[in-house]
Formats: structure tokens, C-alpha cells, sequence
């Protein structure tokens, strides 16, 4: 099931105590649309709760103000750093003129298996059925966790478990 958008936005907006069952993981770098900025930090919170840190761009003050290559430099660095890649697949993102680049960059760089996407959707669709055969993607299970599901595949392994 595609995670509603609407779900994000208040995860990121509220004060959510922190699930001790989970040490920290790996870091994920997000691909994201900045105009989708209460929907990253939503999903930052809610991998947080269950065991996976969050790189987002514009929250490293090394990064460049204005795109240029300097920012491409850094990006592609960033993405071979973090264990994992994330795709948040939204209206935003799939426009956008650095998403693509960022998960074609991955794709060339790193292991299949390390990049997910996360599709969503709200009022006016879904959003990253485009990838959902390439790579595994990341959902909340029936029991309400998120999980990484292989393509066409109806279980998942849990993410605070990867």
C-alpha cells in the first residue's frame, strides 16, 4: 500500500516520542523534490522511529546555495556514502529535473537492492509505479511497520531489520 502523503506531512509536524526497540541503522540518502519538504521531513521521522537515519540535502549546510556542478560533486558523494538511496516518488519528484539524475546515478553506483522507492499518493494519485519493478520499495506492512518489498512481492522485510 502507497503511503498517503497526508500521513508524512503530520508525522513531520508533531512531536513523536522515540521507539528505543531499534539502534540506528545505516543512513539513507532521500531523493526528494525540495517542494516537498514537509513530506521529507516526515518520512525522516518516521525511518527514525524505526531505525534508519535520513540525509537530506538541504539540511547540510556544506552544500552549495545555488545548484552547480559543485552541488552535482557533492551530491554523487553523498549517494556513495549513505548504505542506502531512497526515492520518495511524488508529483514533485517525478517533474523534477535532479530526481532522475540523483536515482540514475545510484542505479550506475550502487547495488540494485540498496535503492527503494517509496510510493505515494494523495487526492490527485499515486505516485512511483514507474520504479516498482525495477527496485524494492518501502511501505507500511499490514501490522502498521514499514517494510521493503521486492517487485511484485506481497512480504517485505522490515526495515528496522535491513
Amino acid at each position: 500500500m502507497n503511503i498517503n502523503q497526508a500521513t508524512l506531512r503530520s508525522a513531520g509536524s508533531s512531536i513523536v516520542p522515540q521507539r528505543h526497540s531499534a539502534p540506528i541503522q545505516r543512513t539513507a540518502f532521500l531523493c526528494h523534490s525540495h517542494h516537498d519538504r514537509s513530506l521529507a521531513l516526515g518520512l525522516q521521522t518516521v525511518l527514525k522511529q524505526h531505525g534508519m537515519e535520513l540525509y537530506i540535502d538541504w539540511q547540510d549546510s556544506t552544500m552549495p546555495d545555488k545548484p552547480s556542478a559543485e552541488t552535482a560533486k557533492r551530491l554523487r558523494a553523498r549517494i556513495q556514502e549513505c548504505y542506502w538511496f531512497l526515492f520518495l516518488a511524488t508529483q514533485q519528484s517525478m517533474m523534477s529535473r535532479w530526481c532522475p539524475w540523483e536515482l540514475g546515478h545510484a542505479d550506475g553506483t550502487k547495488l540494485n537492492e540498496r535503492i527503494l522507492v517509496v510510493p505515494t499518493n494523495d487526492d490527485r494519485g499515486s505516485y512511483g509505479s514507474e520504479y516498482i519493478d525495477l527496485y524494492r520499495r518501502v511501505e507500511f506492512a499490514n501490522d502498521g511497520r514499514l517494510a521493503a518489498f521486492y517487485p511484485r512481492q506481497s512480504s517485505g522485510q522490515y526495515v528496522n531489520s535491513l
